[in-house]
């Protein structure tokens, strides 16, 4: 398990990230900070699952979203460098979450394959089109894979922050992971 730190003050949000756009994430979402009518431009881009369960508490402008399977963003890398170059965003939240269904894909396989039989494939071309893709969309253990993709857009773009976070559903709030090894 990984460890996190909790917000539930603004002194829970570690230094680095208390004076930048992550901080007023955290902020808003976590402490119920007063939203702004609209944020003035975007100085955040937020990476997060596609799934429906996760609401963000955030104003109008603040970030720019890019939703993909377990906030997988290697396959939106081109709709990153855009936010950055263009949209002059200056961190990254990887917003990852509990009970992702990215995660264990392989025991899916059999749902998946039926559902897109039910929407019109065959057998045969629904198992090929999941055995094909599905590695590519497989995360593994969230948390690890939020790190993971943390340090590597860290890699990518050397003068931008960014944060791995985690949603947890139950709650509704925003934890901070932990970079060091799991315990």
């Amino acid at each position: 398990m990984r460890a996190f730190i909790e917000i539930r003050k603004d002194a829970d949000i570690p230094e680095r990230w208390r004076h930048t756009p992550i901080g007023a994430l955290l902020r808003y979402h976590n402490l119920h900070a007063k939203l702004p009518d609209r944020a003035k431009a975007p100085e955040l881009l937020i990476g997060m699952c596609m799934d429906s369960r996760k609401h963000l508490r955030i104003p109008d402008n603040f970030a720019f979203i890019l939703r993909t399977g377990g906030a997988n963003l290697q396959l939106a890398e081109f709709r990153v460098s855009y936010a950055i170059a263009v949209g002059h965003v200056r961190a990254i939240a990887v917003i990852g979450h509990t009970h992702c269904g990215m995660s264990r894909l392989r025991d899916r396989r059999g749902e998946f394959i039926d559902g897109l039989v039910h929407a019109g494939w065959t057998r045969a071309q629904a198992a090929e089109h999941f055995d094909r893709l599905a590695p590519s969309h497989e995360i593994g253990v969230p948390q690890d894979f939020i790190v993971a993709e943390a340090r590597r857009l860290r890699a990518l773009y050397p003068k931008i922050e960014v944060a791995p976070l985690m949603y947890r559903i139950k709650n509704n709030t925003i934890v901070v992971l932990r970079e060091g090894r799991p315990s």
